[in-house]
């Protein structure tokens, strides 16, 4: 009995020492490596979750130059551009719209198709991310009667 406590005694020493320094330095040596990847991850995360809500924003305000082209009675031949100063057709809500898009540019293309009677417009909307210009496209047909319908 004696020699079991004895021997207990001497694991619960073995047990209480703790950590190596070397085992130390190899935890350290982990953290070092895994705390910058992880940093840099959360980083990219960041950078895709702004670039989405760009991507979203210049969506909406194309769909808007879209809708705003087809209500046109004309569809004159060239390209337009403009900022989003302005509120938007139909708008009836009193306030301050005056920025409510001001990182944003737009142009309208209009061109012929090979039906003399069909417009193409295109919309594109322009804006800065970092040192880039980003830009999204979107198209649509109308019909842009002449003077003989």
């Amino acid at each position: 009995m004696i020699q079991h406590q004895q021997m207990m005694r001497r694991l619960a020493a073995i047990d209480a020492q703790g950590f190596t320094l070397f085992e130390v330095l190899i935890a350290m040596a982990i953290l070092a490596l895994a705390l910058p990847i992880l940093l840099g991850l959360r980083n990219w995360d960041l950078n895709l979750h702004s670039r989405a809500a760009d991507i979203t924003a210049a969506t909406m305000l194309a769909q808007e130059k879209l809708i705003e082209a087809e209500l046109s009675p004309i569809y004159p031949i060239g390209e337009t551009t403009g900022d989003f100063r302005n509120p938007p057709p139909g708008y009836q809500v009193p306030g301050d719209v005056a920025n409510r898009a001001e990182q944003y540019r737009w142009k309208r293309i209009i061109t012929t198709t090979p039906l003399t009677a069909v417009r193409e417009v295109k919309i594109q909307i322009l804006w800065q991310q970092g040192a880039t210009d980003e830009v999204l496209e979107a198209s649509t047909y109308v019909f842009a009667p002449t003077a003989g319908f």
